[in-house]
């Protein structure tokens, strides 16, 4: 019997690899779904397209859109510089400026057309709404409502054939349990990039992506392979 088939999208960083590996280990076929969205950097992509090789996913699309014709965010907009800070401790509870308006409403969209046309109404996603940088659509209500809508908007929804669903394994999960349970499925985080602004190639230390993550490796006891390859 075949298995069902399944978006994930995938940045090619903690989280997501490790979505994927949930996906599949839940017994769906993956489907890898990337962006070259106007980052500062392409090195994510690159880690990406190493972990979908890596995953043996059925295929691994990745989709151009440019955010900066809009800017907005630190992400998008060399204008607008990237925080950085000592350690995880120091990051405040604003929605910083490395939150990209409106991303994941344009990822999910984008996700929902290809689930479409693959036949496939389960699409997963990465978000956390725990040890994470407080970006408003990462929430679980977000995702809820997002999830709703999308069955308004897509042929099968209509049709009552099947309902979309989007996974959100890690939504309730600290980074050091998200850590410990992709390293239960065999995840090499060594093969993962997360930096928001890398120096050289390799992970900077010290943006906020970087610092919640060495706190989820520390937590454990290891250290995080990202800056070990950095050293």
């Amino acid at each position: 019997m075949a298995k069902p088939k399944a978006v994930v999208l995938l940045s090619g960083g903690l989280d997501s690899t490790t979505v994927l590996a949930i996906a599949r280990a839940e017994g769906f076929d993956p489907y890898a779904l990337s962006f070259r969205y106007g980052q500062r950097h392409t090195i994510e992509l690159q880690a990406a397209t190493r972990v979908a090789e890596a995953f043996g996913v059925a295929r691994h699309v990745v989709a151009d859109i440019d955010l900066r014709v809009f800017g907005g965010s630190a992400l998008t907009d060399d204008a607008i510089a990237v925080p950085h800070h000592d350690s995880a401790n120091d990051l405040g509870s604003e929605i910083p400026v490395t939150y990209v308006p409106a991303r994941n409403t344009i990822f999910l969209s984008f996700a929902l057309a290809f689930a479409e046309t693959i036949g496939s109404s389960d699409i997963f996603i990465g978000v956390n709404a725990l040890d994470y940088s407080g970006y408003p659509d990462c929430r679980p209500e977000y995702v809820a409502a997002y999830e709703q809508m999308a069955n308004l908007a897509t042929k099968a929804g209509v049709e009552g054939t099947q309902r979309l669903t989007i996974h959100t394994p890690l939504v309730a999960l600290t980074k050091a349990q998200t850590i410990e349970r992709g390293l239960a499925l065999g995840v090499d985080y060594a093969m993962t990039h997360s930096c928001y602004e890398p120096i050289s190639d390799r992970a900077c230390g010290t943006c906020d992506s970087c610092l919640l993550r060495i706190r989820g490796f520390a937590e454990l006891g290891l250290p995080d392979p990202s800056m070990a390859s950095a050293a």
